[in-house]
């Protein structure tokens, strides 16, 4: 049995009146994303959005009579997933000629949202988009409008023309103070943290492209910061992640990739405590589906992907990719990005759950990831949640099963620190203190 976190035993025992929208979850084992050990036998209040009280047995019923009561016996609560990297789908067509369009598909773009929710993410950080797309999104969210995990986003990438994230919805600049005209419209928007990229490629048989200068990214990292708002940059090298470090930054949107890390820079990153997001599964991802297409038949792919969608990905997709040599690189690749990353959580790094993708399963599949880098699945759950509040500055309200915080969480069948797949096992899913009717979600599974 889980022993009892010592946090617990100093919780006093009150009586709390219900209200009408209170929510009761009741005898479940609590992994609360802190790292704590696992509780069993705790009750969790939720009053409005919020933890209004969590303690162990039972509360006493008088004044809860209005409270919807969750049996939670042999259930396992955690906090909502989030994914700190994706580009959400619906605002970018490829044309026959390979250029990158805008073409808005809000239903899209709504339908990829509820997949994330389905697979228990309460929380997205879209960390570059078609600002007119993303920003709807998110205002629709936030007004109640759809119901969907919450979304923070970046809205258009800031770069030096010609760079990587040069393209529609783009912020490009190239001269300080020339840039601030062009970075006060950006940030009118009210993007929730700003992105950069830091990169001029010429690894994995990619061509050289021009770099956004340090000079300018560190009057940028300043402007946005002394306005409140935290940055994050691409860099996919040591060399440019500890100059993005040094100009600042607040995050670091990729482990390495281009090779493997120093002592020293894991060190560094211990030291620093700089959020990283993860984002193993988008390499992964291409000789997977090439040597693996058997995957897309596991019940949370067939629950967010149509017939018609799993059959275009086995066949179409899955030839190009067979045919891509970026495909084989990247497969060479991730295993040295999985010790990058376990190398920088051992020397005490903090690392945040992202995917560069667009579809909840893919945040199943890099927990999957970085456990077979050998971090501790209870250290994933963190990762996944706790941490990634981290990454976006929100630590404060999100990613912890603690009174006080915002209520989202996902009630599982079984131990997810047994094994890491059981996160998949999902009996329910709560978002700002309501149960999601995943039955209604706008998904393949539902119609």
């Amino acid at each position: 049995m889980y022993r009892a976190a010592a946090v617990f035993l100093l919780i006093l025992s009150v009586t709390v009146d219900a209200s009408a929208g209170d929510l009761l979850i009741e005898d479940v084992v609590l992994i609360d994303g802190t790292g704590r050990q696992p509780v069993n036998q705790v009750s969790v209040l939720i009053r409005d959005d919020r933890i209004a009280e969590i303690k162990r047995g039972k509360f006493d019923p008088s004044g809860l009579e209005n409270a919807q009561v969750i049996d939670g016996a042999q259930k396992y609560l955690i906090p909502g997933l989030m994914d700190v990297h994706i580009h959400l789908a619906g605002s970018i067509k490829v044309t026959e000629q390979g250029l990158r369009e805008i073409e808005i598909d809000t239903h899209k773009g709504i339908r990829a949202l509820h997949g994330y929710l389905y697979s228990g993410v309460t929380s997205i950080y879209d960390c570059g988009n078609v600002p007119d797309f993303i920003f709807a999104l998110r205002n629709q969210e936030r007004s109640g409008a759809i119901t969907t995990p919450r979304v923070f986003a970046a809205g258009g990438i800031v770069t030096y023309p010609g760079s990587h994230g040069d393209g529609p919805g783009a912020t490009t600049v190239d001269d300080w103070p020339e840039a601030i005209p062009a970075l006060d419209k950006h940030i009118h928007r009210r993007p929730d943290m700003l992105k950069l990229t830091l990169e001029e490629r010429g690894w994995g048989m990619r061509p050289m492209i021009p770099k956004l200068p340090l000079p300018l990214m560190e009057k940028i990292i300043e402007y946005y910061n002394e306005r409140g708002i935290r940055t994050t940059a691409h860099t996919a090298s040591e060399l440019r992640a500890r100059q993005a470090i040094f100009a600042g930054i607040d995050t670091l949107a990729h482990p390495v990739i281009v090779g493997p890390v120093s002592d020293s820079f894991a060190k560094l990153m211990g030291a620093k405590k700089v959020p990283m997001a993860t984002t193993l599964t988008i390499g992964e991802n291409y000789s997977r589906l090439a040597e693996h297409p058997e995957h897309l038949d596991q019940p949370l792919y067939r629950a967010i992907f149509s017939e018609e969608e799993i059959r275009e990905l086995k066949e179409k997709t899955r030839q190009q990719y067979q045919d891509r040599e970026w495909t084989w690189w990247m497969k060479l690749m991730t295993p040295v990005a999985q010790e990058n990353l376990r190398k920088i959580h051992e020397a005490g790094g903090v690392l945040a759950l992202g995917t560069d993708q667009t579809n909840g399963a893919a945040v199943h599949r890099e927990m999957e990831l970085l456990v077979a880098a050998g971090i501790a699945p209870s250290d994933v759950i963190r990762i996944a949640t706790f941490n990634a509040a981290r990454f976006l500055g929100k630590e404060d309200q999100l990613g912890t099963i603690e009174e006080g915080k915002l209520a989202d969480m996902v009630l599982l069948n079984a131990d997810p620190l047994q094994d890491i797949n059981n996160a998949k096992d999902i009996h329910l899913v709560i978002k700002n203190g309501s149960v999601v009717d995943r039955d209604k979600l706008n998904l393949p599974v539902n119609e």
